[in-house]
């Protein structure tokens, strides 16, 4: 009886979780958004003002030029003012006066709008950092979540006395961690990168701006706007598809299906998908480890092979279940170990938990296979 009891207390305790959770999350979630969009704003106002600071400069030059040309106009009438009448010299000086006077004020504005220029790259570097910030928080809390959905739930029907809760709490621990740890892999070599590189291009456009190359730092700013646009998107790819929805009310292979049709088509590449047996439902961590283990290798197929046609094929048996995964991409020497394969490595730890195997065949210039292999245990 104590132990239904405690069993409520903790499933009320984990829908408290949850809802803290979520609540989080779309609030993480709304400042992100409104930091990207504030983002936006600031780079076309920053164009703009670049736009305009060219021009004061431009204006300016041409107007000091003239400003010249009248004071020595100017200087040449107060030499010989006895050659000329007291109409011409009062006109001489107003209009030397005049242009004195606009080109300063001219001088002056170039002056504020240097100023803006320079606190709207101040402020888009700190709204940078701030989008940062807010979606690893939110990858995080998204972690949190599936954990806390997908597998706190589970708790009372997998253990049977306190022991067992406690050990099975310490084994999501570190399953946790462990996520945790892939998905900090996946930012080091996606978004992390990406803003990385962006800094690395404003500082071009620093350069530019300071030589006079106006269109140079112009194609600078198309391009860090296209890199942003790509790292937002690896960011939501990593906050949002954690876990699709659709594996657990459709199962493994519509899952598949849908994913690589998605995938597909925002690449704009060809990618086959090939089912042999049964399409049934699987076990839950099975079809978990497998949708994975395909997103991770069309992923670096896409990313580092550069691939145009990607082939998957699954093949479902009573006892076992092999998927192949073959790209036309640049290939690798897999004897070559590289330090920062952390793909790789997560899919032969994921395969190893299930008793398989995998294998790499990959020569460079003709492309790479996968071979996964595993032994279904349906209970």
């Amino acid at each position: 009886m104590a132990v239904k009891t405690s069993e409520k207390a903790l499933d009320h305790v984990i829908e408290e979780m949850i809802d803290v959770v979520e609540n989080s999350k779309d609030e993480i979630f709304y400042i992100s958004e409104g930091a990207r969009k504030e983002h936006e704003q600031l780079v076309a106002e920053l164009k703009v003002t670049k736009e305009k600071v060219l021009r004061h400069i431009e204006n300016g030059d041409q107007l000091e030029q003239k400003v010249y040309f009248s004071r020595q106009r100017l200087a040449e009438v107060s030499k010989y003012f006895d050659r000329y009448t007291e109409d011409q010299i009062r006109d001489v000086y107003e209009k030397t006066h005049k242009m004195q006077t606009k080109l300063a004020m001219l001088r002056q504005e170039e002056q504020i709008l240097r100023e803006k220029r320079d606190d709207l790259e101040r402020r888009l570097i700190n709204l940078s950092k701030t989008i940062e910030r807010a979606e690893s928080l939110a990858s995080k809390v998204s972690v949190i979540l599936t954990y806390l959905q997908d597998d706190f739930k589970q708790v009372n029907e997998m253990i049977e006395n306190a022991k067992e809760k406690q050990a099975f709490g310490l084994e999501i621990i570190e399953a946790q961690e462990e996520e945790r740890r892939k998905i900090s892999r996946e930012i080091h070599d996606g978004p992390a990168q990406m803003l990385a590189n962006i800094l690395l291009r404003s500082e071009l456009i620093e350069r530019s701006y300071r030589k006079g190359d106006a269109e140079e730092a112009l194609a600078e700013i198309k391009s860090i706007r296209k890199m942003i646009r790509s790292s937002l998107y690896e960011v939501r790819r990593i906050i949002y598809d954690l876990r699709p929805m659709a594996l657990d009310d459709l199962g493994l292979v519509p899952t598949i299906k849908k994913y690589i049709a998605n995938t597909a088509d925002y690449n704009n590449l060809k990618i086959d998908f090939v089912v042999i047996g049964e399409e049934t439902r699987l076990n839950q961590k099975y079809e978990i480890a497998f949708f994975r283990l395909v997103q991770e290798s069309v992923q670096n197929a896409i990313k580092h092979a550069e691939a145009g046609l990607i082939q998957v094929k699954l093949e479902i048996r009573r006892n076992s279940l092999t998927m192949l995964i073959k790209d036309n991409g640049k290939g690798f020497d897999p004897k070559i170990k590289n330090e920062k394969s952390f793909g790789l490595i997560g899919m032969k730890e994921r395969v190893e938990m299930l008793d398989g195997s995998l294998s790499i065949d990959s020569v460079i210039g003709k492309g790479t296979t996968i071979k996964i292999q595993v032994p279904y245990k349906p209970v």
